[in-house]
């Protein structure tokens, strides 16, 4: 049994865990392990925004950041998904990770003015980016050999890690937990800048990406979890997407994950920004929207047992106020962080 916390990040705890240091988990669980020598991770969201079908510009954009994805400096891995917004809007978000921030900044501004620096007919852009010292960011994972999102680029995986399967288990998953509450700081800031906006958050920021991974089900494992669970799943982010600000949730997607040849997989995942840290768990724990996805998800696990080939993870980041950017180009004023600013102003 390992510590979700690397060695070279284990420091004289001044804030103690939830759970005592006997703890034995009830399943496995795994969490990325990155080189020591990584000091940061980037996670970039390039997102396109129409109503309707996919206009020509649009399709010409993801074009073009896949093409420059491809060029000197790009990342080490990207994926691509799509959803359908609370004002009706098709929006497609690609999400690139590194692991280099010097590789990244090189990367950054030329690819930023493609993305937001000029006008498209018909579609709105937009950057969101968390750039995290590793301290300040977890993943898990309930099986090995598939690595998502930011896991990609990490060298390899743990063996089964004590801090999961228990309220809190998040929070003590990140190294900066053990000496540093991670309070959230002021409200969000809109900045203008000619025709793009951006939003200066504040410090401790907080990020999930939290993903689903059916493809490996067979058929009767499939329809128990797209009748069963996948519903519940879904009212608990719709909820979010439209209600979330009022429980310190700024905004919600919940992606369907496409393949590489554009189709839908099957595979999806939520990402949303919350306030802070303190606010998702509080979502987790007790809201009744999570409480149901909760006891779906326990039902259907016991249900299965180990026979289950779900495969289910997680990334968490909790970013200083220099770590993050978001930038918006003709976006609707619910788009990402916009809502945050939009509420917090009205």
């Amino acid at each position: 049994m390992e510590s979700a916390i690397p060695v070279h990040l284990e420091t004289p705890r001044t804030r103690h865990k939830r759970v005592p240091d006997d703890y034995q988990p009830p399943y496995p669980s795994f969490v990325a392990r990155y080189k020591p020598a990584v000091s940061r991770v980037v996670m970039a969201y390039f997102g396109v925004q129409y109503r309707g079908a996919a206009p020509v510009a649009a399709t010409e954009a993801l074009n073009e950041i896949a093409g420059l994805f491809a060029a000197a400096n790009g990342p080490s891995h990207w994926d691509r998904a799509q959803y359908r917004d609370q004002a009706g809007y098709e929006n497609v978000v690609t999400v690139a990770y590194w692991d280099d921030i010097a590789r990244f900044d090189a990367w950054f501004a030329p690819a930023r003015e493609v993305w937001t620096g000029k006008q498209r007919e018909g579609i709105g852009a937009f950057i969101e980016v968390l750039r995290p010292a590793v301290a300040r960011h977890e993943t898990l994972f309930s099986s090995l050999g598939r690595p998502e999102g930011v896991a990609v680029i990490a060298e390899g995986m743990s063996g089964e890690v004590q801090e999961h399967a228990y309220w809190g288990g998040m929070r003590d998953r990140i190294p900066l937990s053990q000496t540093d509450p991670m309070s959230p700081g002021d409200n969000p800031e809109l900045i203008r800048d000619g025709a793009r906006l951006r939003v200066k958050a504040h410090d401790n920021l907080c990020l999930i990406r939290s993903g689903q991974d059916w493809s490996d089900t067979e058929a009767s494992e499939r329809k128990l979890y797209l009748d069963d669970v996948e519903p519940v799943l879904r009212e608990g982010m719709d909820f979010l997407r439209d209600d979330g600000v009022a429980i310190g949730c700024y905004a919600n997607r919940y992606m369907q994950v496409l393949s590489a040849d554009g189709s839908i997989s099957e595979k999806s995942y939520g990402q949303s920004w919350w306030k802070s840290l303190a606010a998702l768990e509080r979502w987790a724990e007790s809201h009744p929207t999570h409480v149901r996805i909760f006891g779906a998800a326990m039902k259907y696990l016991s249900t299965l047992g180990p026979a289950a080939k779900l495969r289910l993870y997680h990334e968490v980041t909790v970013a200083a106020a220099d770590e993050q950017f978001f930038e918006y180009l003709n976006c609707h004023p619910k788009t990402g962080m916009l809502a945050a600013v939009e509420r917090v102003g009205a």
